[in-house]
């Protein structure tokens, strides 16, 4: 989700609703300690108590294999206002692991351990610190260890993204794997990896036993998974808005609107809103969830990306 889910995206998709908390795009942390402005940079929401302007709680995502370096800059990030830490081992960018990071740690459980602890030592007890992982490197089996190594070095809870970094993104998640660990470890496991529709979830449930759930591209792809989700588990949030079932594209036009309006402190322009727009709609394009982005492809500017799709709501209307 880097260069996906950024401040306005966060933003937006926490104002329609569902979300518990979002998770920051991860500061990559190498042997310095960070300025406050670079943190503020990054996650512009350290100004507001580390909440979106509505109110959600954001957690900074940190990534690197220094256990000085992470801890260092996980106080510092702590001293600034950040609520929580979330430690990244499972991002699976070449670049990343060609440079000891994200899951290129899976292969060292006694490294990832060592960095858990070296963050959850220079926090607050009250902070809580979690680490995201995939099922390993090759083979999925290796999280039995690495989950249990990240325990031991204090996490408060652990997400899984049901894949090997092998598989990268490519179907399918292997949820059974979540469940196991689950029984196996006495602290909250998160579940991760294509949960794209509410069906997903309601398997995913059942295949996990898990009662926490973590969305990324499919919180973008399907605006309205968040709030169905957020209904079934009974959390206490406004789920009046539009479920995108009723009328898609009449709900998903204000969305856009919305973050058309917030992106625009953080642009480089026109042309760039439009591009992030873009951006956006292929995720659901692809997922089957936008079937009018091939005329949006085309479009230069915002006003060409609605005027395409306040005309197509007219003819859906006539």
């Amino acid at each position: 989700m880097e260069g996906v889910t950024d401040a306005p995206m966060r933003q937006v998709i926490s104002e329609h609703g569902g979300l518990t908390f979002c998770v920051s795009e991860f500061l990559r942390v190498c042997s310095d300690l960070f300025p406050a402005k670079v943190f503020h940079r990054h996650v512009p929401e350290f100004s507001n108590d580390c909440r979106t302007p509505s109110g959600t709680p954001v957690q900074l995502q940190i990534l690197g294999s220094d256990e000085e370096a992470m801890g260092l800059n996980a106080q510092r990030a702590v001293e600034l206002g950040a609520g929580a830490i979330d430690i990244n081992f499972g991002c699976p960018a070449p670049q990343v692991n060609r440079n000891d990071g994200g899951a290129s740690l899976l292969r060292y459980p006694e490294r990832l351990r060592g960095i858990v602890a070296a963050v959850r030592k220079a926090v607050p007890p009250h902070i809580p610190v979690s680490a995201k992982l995939r099922l390993g490197w090759e083979t999925p089996d290796a999280i039995f260890r690495n989950a249990e190594e990240a325990a031991l070095g204090g996490a408060s809870w652990i997400t899984i993204h049901a894949r090997t970094k092998k598989q990268g993104y490519a179907p399918p998640a292997y949820w059974n794997y979540i469940g196991e660990v689950k029984k196996q470890l006495k602290l909250p496991v998160v579940a991760n990896g294509d949960i794209w529709t509410f069906e997903d979830f309601l398997r995913c449930r059942d295949e996990t036993q898990c009662q926490h759930f973590m969305i990324g591209r499919s919180a973008l792809a399907n605006p309205g998974l968040a709030l169905a989700i957020s209904r079934e588990l009974g959390i206490k949030r406004d789920l009046s808005r539009s479920s995108f079932t009723e009328n898609p594209l009449a709900a998903w036009i204000p969305l856009l609107q919305r973050f058309a309006e917030v992106s625009e402190p953080y642009s480089q322009g026109n042309q760039y809103i439009a591009a992030r727009i873009k951006q956006w709609l292929k995720m659901a394009y692809l997922r089957k969830q936008f079937p009018w982005f091939e005329q949006i492809k085309l479009c230069k500017t915002v006003d060409e990306i609605f005027e395409v799709l306040t005309d197509a709501l007219t003819r859906e209307q006539k």
